[in-house]
């Protein structure tokens, strides 16, 4: 496809009608279209990424109290752990807090190898907690998923396989939609993403969304969005959502405009950005784009995020989780690396508040971004309902 590539669009200087062909051209001139997936209207046509140790209720909720995230998603849920879970009359998993009562439209993402696992559990999401799309992780890279368990981007080696699981899926859901997130294949000459896409399509999925990167790449170099392009002339029904490198309101608009997807989704950058869906939804209908909240404000949202997380896991343990979603607000700002230093050490709330009232950043680096999202693994266990390395598949 002959358009501009989304990495030269870190600051957008030039529009899409000024860079790119005429198809591209005649297509950023339409207004943005809601997407539907099966029946669900997701109006923006943003979706908020499953993020494993991130997305949990918390995050959600910050990001719903900003607006613009047409349909947000929970963090990866591990099917087999579910049914463990349920085995051994034990509290559903953590990931699942507030998934029953919060507001909706709200995607559950699943993984496991094993069709009638998958079907026991969606049925489950669909039936008794009712949320509105069942998405199926057919992209995770991490080691722990895919040669242990065989499963998240392990199976783009075995289409068959993935067209098994989603027709299960598919039945024993409906009416929820079932969805599917891949990779563009395994390794980069080993490159699937038609095949997969075709056979998620014929297997009765309502959506697919796809990572421009393969398994082997984990997040190193770019996103390649005309790999994901290349996917929709293959497809007769299925929206096609884009996935990679979002990091700011215009380069959300220029790659819905010029990569030919229904709807795109943000990830790792809105980690310390909840506000990000927001400014993309108005860059995406053509508004002018809400500045950034002040420091003062974002200390302030972080907070709020902090009272969300000890409200449910206790101030202990809460203390604990926010120290990487405190690093992540800090991300970009100067002093962010003085921050962390302290930040990381907090066991309690008092020193908490005392290390973001002294050294959370009082500048914004001019500079802008020099460093990836901070990700703390989570530890295995031999539990297998335990979790696993932080990750956007």
């Amino acid at each position: 496809m002959n358009s501009p590539s989304l990495a030269d669009q870190s600051s957008v200087t030039a529009s899409p009608a000024e860079s790119s062909t005429d198809s591209t051209t005649e297509r950023s001139a339409q207004p943005i279209k809601p997407l539907f997936i099966g029946t669900l209207r997701v109006d923006p046509p943003i979706l908020q990424a499953p993020m494993a140790g991130y997305t949990n209720y918390a995050f959600r909720q910050i990001v719903r109290e900003f607006g613009g995230s047409g349909l947000q998603a929970t963090e990866m849920v591990n099917a087999r752990g579910f049914v463990w879970l349920d085995e051994h009359d034990c509290e559903h998993p953590d990931r699942l807090w507030g998934v029953k009562d919060e507001a909706r439209p709200l995607a559950v993402q699943i993984w496991d190898n094993d069709p009638d696992t998958m079907a026991k559990v969606g049925r489950r999401l669909a039936g008794e907690y009712g949320v509105s799309v069942v998405d199926i992780n057919f992209g995770c890279p991490v080691k722990q998923v895919t040669e242990k368990a065989h499963s998240g981007s392990y199976l783009l080696r075995d289409p068959e396989r993935m067209y098994a699981i989603i027709s299960r899926l598919v039945e024993a859901c409906y009416p929820t939609p079932v969805t599917a997130k891949i990779r563009l294949g395994c390794t980069r000459k080993t490159m699937n993403h038609i095949e997969v896409a075709k056979t998620v399509e014929r297997a009765g999925a309502s959506a697919l969304t796809v990572h421009g990167r393969t398994a082997e790449d984990f997040f190193s170099g770019s996103a390649d969005w005309t790999k994901i392009a290349e996917i929709k002339e293959h497809l007769t029904r299925m929206p096609l959502i884009g996935n990679g490198d979002l990091q700011t309101p215009e380069q959300v608009a220029f790659a819905f405009r010029n990569y030919n997807v229904d709807g795109v989704m943000i990830a790792r950058a809105a980690l310390g950005r909840p506000w990000l869906f927001s400014q993309s939804a108005a860059a995406l209908a053509g508004l002018p784009i809400p500045p950034d909240p002040s420091l003062e404000e974002q200390k302030s949202c972080m907070l709020r995020h902090y009272d969300l997380v000890v409200e449910r896991f206790g101030e202990s343990k809460g203390t604990l989780l926010m120290r990487k979603f405190a690093c992540c607000y800090a991300q970009s700002k100067h002093g962010a690396r003085h921050f962390r230093t302290h930040v990381a050490h907090v066991e309690t709330p008092q020193q908490f508040y005392e290390v973001v009232e002294k050294y959370f950043p009082k500048h914004i680096d001019p500079s802008g971004p020099t460093e990836t999202n901070p990700a703390v693994a989570e530890p295995i266990s031999e539990n297998p309902s335990a979790g696993f390395s932080e990750c956007n598949c």
